[in-house]
């Protein structure tokens, strides 16, 4: 029995099917952590999504900020953009059903081994057990009768700052924001939504989420995704997983048992270091 991570899909699901066969994956004894963006942008999002739904004994997701888009478009809140590839899933006969199973998937998850899944990030002020209370806080806003109105107030920058006595939906915008969004912070642990490249261009101003003094969830190893310019890396009480298969780069999965690293390179992509310039 295997436990398995797999970073950020975005729908390539021909990869995903590769790097599973890879790793000889068996849904009958082995578990598997996908790191959200289950959809959109690569070519097969609905089979993606399809595939999770099929496997949820054997797989956990978390939400991404893909697939938050992906059921706020199904909600009217914003737009199918010209790189989007969920029409296939808003056009389904079952997408109502696919929609309705989406929402109900957390926004985090707690292992064995002080392992914990999210999507982006924890800011550093948290402690696990106060993420896990914050991403129930937000779940159970996404689960409710008024998620449609959630949806139409998820999208924002601001506020930008955590603090405890934030209420209402500016709280919530902001759990989120962190939870599938964050990879930079500034010195005073603002968020910073315009960097996405690599460490070595990142303004003096600005340092990665995971790199912050004074971190209180160090006591457990964070696994994520949504930083594709980062790539794989392990250490700092972190693992990052999207290496940018979707931009011509990887898969990769790591067995968490013995930290083993395996790839596949992207079946057909974009030029991944061009496209984020």
């Amino acid at each position: 029995m295997a436990h398995y991570a797999i970073g950020d899909i975005q729908g390539c699901y021909d990869e995903l099917d590769a790097l599973l066969h890879k790793i000889s994956f068996n849904h009958g004894t082995d578990t598997l952590w996908l790191t959200g963006d289950i959809v959109n942008r690569g070519p097969k999002s609905l089979q993606a999504l399809q595939f999770v739904m099929q496997h949820e004994s054997s797989v956990q997701i978390i939400l991404g900020n893909h697939d938050l888009h992906l059921l706020a478009v199904g909600c009217g809140h914003g737009t199918v953009k010209r790189s989007d590839t969920i029409t296939p899933i808003l056009n389904h006969p079952d997408c109502a059903k696919m929609l309705d199973w989406l929402r109900m998937q957390p926004l985090m998850v707690q292992g064995e081994n002080h392992y914990v899944m999210v999507h982006a990030g924890i800011l550093p002020q948290w402690t696990v057990a106060q993420a896990q209370e914050l991403a129930h806080e937000a779940e159970a806003e996404l689960r409710g009768r008024k998620y449609k109105k959630f949806f139409g107030k998820m999208y924002g920058n601001k506020p930008a700052a955590w603090r405890e006595d934030l209420e209402g939906y500016d709280r919530l915008r902001l759990i989120v924001n962190v939870f599938t969004r964050m990879r930079a912070l500034t010195y005073t642990n603002e968020l910073d939504y315009d960097f996405k490249a690599t460490l070595d261009k990142m303004p003096l101003y600005l340092r990665p989420w995971f790199k912050a003094a004074n971190r209180q969830n160090l006591d457990h190893t964070i696994v994520f995704g949504h930083w594709s310019s980062l790539g794989y890396t392990n250490g700092n009480g972190v693992i990052s997983l999207d290496t940018g298969a979707l931009w011509g780069g990887e898969l990769t999965a790591i067995n968490l048992a013995n930290q083993e690293i395996t790839q596949v390179a992207a079946i057909n992509g974009l030029d991944w270091k061009t496209a984020l310039k």
